[in-house]
């Protein structure tokens, strides 16, 4: 797979549809080195390369840097691979690949994003403390994406409740954004689980965050939104979730002050609560036998 993308043409998203069809990366590889097969255009995940390398360089440079990767304590999952998320495999727009630092549990399955700005006020703050914890307290693993403020104070308060945290970063797994996270990226790596969908030196950029969103949305049962502006990332991700069929949960102080809250409001699957126990009632009766929730 890595030696895929790197030799790779098409949108990410097209290569894991593409693996998923053929049974594995490296027949994807030979369908993409076939001039009739081969598409035009550069993939959104990989910066284009100056020189590109041949089939077997390629092999080879993956090989080494899967065991330097390893060496590192990183674990690359593909969309093949039983470890894979399951609830991100089961959307149209998940990665081709995930890096790990840490380890995924069953229990991960059952995740939902506590997400929101990251100049949130101390009511934000204290809001998104109370939801981690009793989420936590409900058997559920609470996702974030290590951000400062809501995100910060989410996966902080996991931790102390000695729940399970996973963190879905914008940069590789070798880099710390923002920078005074670095120590709570590590304690989450060696507790529970810090993923990524870049490589693992790949610093931070404008695109990379708005593609990180798409990953926390789709690895969630559900996405909370907490504290957030017109502006926050946050919005985009419930806009995703919803796209995605999870469902959204806001927070009534939300939709009180924000009117892109109240208008998403009004859409299905949105649920406008005042208290943490509605996410858990809400959530048992979403992901019975019955329903169609991953």
């Amino acid at each position: 797979m890595v030696a895929l993308l790197r030799m790779g043409h098409r949108p990410w998203v097209e290569y894991a549809e593409l693996v998923e069809e053929l049974g594995s990366a490296r027949a994807a590889l030979e369908q993409e080195l076939d001039p009739e097969h081969a598409p035009g255009g550069q993939t959104t995940l990989l910066a284009p390369e100056p020189d590109a390398p041949s089939r077997d360089q390629a092999l080879a440079q993956a090989t080494l840097d899967l065991q330097r990767w390893d060496a590192q304590g990183m674990r690359l999952l593909t969309i093949l691979d039983p470890d894979f998320p399951p609830n991100l495999r089961a959307v149209h727009d998940r990665p081709p690949i995930v890096f790990l630092a840490g380890a995924l549990t069953p229990q991960d399955a059952r995740a939902i994003a506590v997400v929101g700005t990251r100049k949130a006020s101390q009511p934000g703050i204290r809001r998104a403390t109370e939801i981690a914890e009793h989420l936590v307290g409900a058997g559920y693993t609470v996702l974030s994406g290590l951000a400062a403020g809501i995100d910060t104070a989410a996966h902080t308060a996991a931790l102390s409740a000695h729940g399970r945290t996973v963190a879905v970063i914008g940069t590789g797994l070798t880099r710390s954004y923002p920078p005074q996270n670095e120590a709570l990226q590590r304690r989450i790596a060696e507790q529970c689980a810090v993923i990524s969908q870049f490589w693992p030196d790949a610093p931070p950029s404008r695109r990379t965050f708005p593609m990180r969103n798409a990953v926390i949305s789709g690895m969630a049962l559900a996405t909370v939104v907490v504290e957030a502006p017109e502006t926050s990332g946050a919005r985009m991700l419930a806009r995703l979730a919803l796209a995605q069929g999870r469902p959204v949960f806001l927070l009534e102080s939300l939709v009180e002050t924000q009117r892109w809250a109240r208008e998403y409001a009004a859409r299905p699957a949105t649920y406008v609560i005042s208290s943490p126990d509605a996410i858990a009632a809400t959530m048992e009766r979403l992901i019975s036998p019955d329903s169609l929730v991953a």
